[in-house]
């Protein structure tokens, strides 16, 4: 009987030791991230101090995308939906890498347009290049013989834990439901 209770004891012990399981790239521990301040999509002056005791999620994009950042903010809306209430509990940031075309007025109609909740960032380009600098994300402009151009850039999101530590990267394409369930995670934490 003992011998059993010693065995149920130390499956209690180890399953409570355990780190959690991410579907995404785990990058608990890493250096990536760190406080900021941008003015988000109302003019209003946010650092990422604001959201402790939110899951966060960051994503790195821009408005005249064609693909990547319309896919991602798809897949966020998605997720949100899937977490029902608990989608409270997370605040999603869509930081511009674009501030030359993404205005506050811009960002205000592009970012709620897939969840009310969801916060549009942006700076001018320092601000921009030092918050890019602290999650390792390249950008840069391609200008086309027109004139015109698209900004290349890192496609991954990060989620950040409550406490505002970098904790996910999620890949480009991942779909919904690895977002569900990296969050769901970080929640129950």
């Amino acid at each position: 009987m003992l011998r059993a209770l010693c065995c149920v004891l130390f499956l209690v012990l180890l399953t409570s030791c355990s780190k959690p399981v991410f579907q995404g790239a785990d990058i608990s521990g890493g250096s990536l991230g760190g406080e900021f301040t941008l003015s988000d999509h109302t003019g209003k002056t946010r650092s990422l101090a604001d959201f402790k005791d939110k899951v966060v999620v960051i994503f790195f994009g821009y408005t005249h995308c064609p693909d990547v950042c319309p896919t991602t903010m798809i897949e966020l809306k998605n997720a949100m939906q899937q977490l029902g209430k608990k989608a409270d509990q997370v605040q999603v940031l869509f930081v511009s890498v674009d501030p030359e075309r993404d205005s506050t007025q811009v960002l205000s109609q592009y970012v709620p347009a897939f969840d009310s909740r969801f916060l549009g960032l942006s700076g001018t380009l320092a601000q921009l290049a030092e918050v890019a600098g602290r999650y390792k994300i390249i950008y840069q402009k391609q200008i086309s013989a027109s004139g015109d151009y698209t900004v290349d850039h890192s496609a991954g999101s990060y989620l950040l834990d409550k406490n505002g530590k970098a904790r996910v990267m999620v890949s480009y394409g991942a779909g919904a439901s690895v977002f569900v369930h990296d969050l769901t995670l970080l929640l129950n934490e």
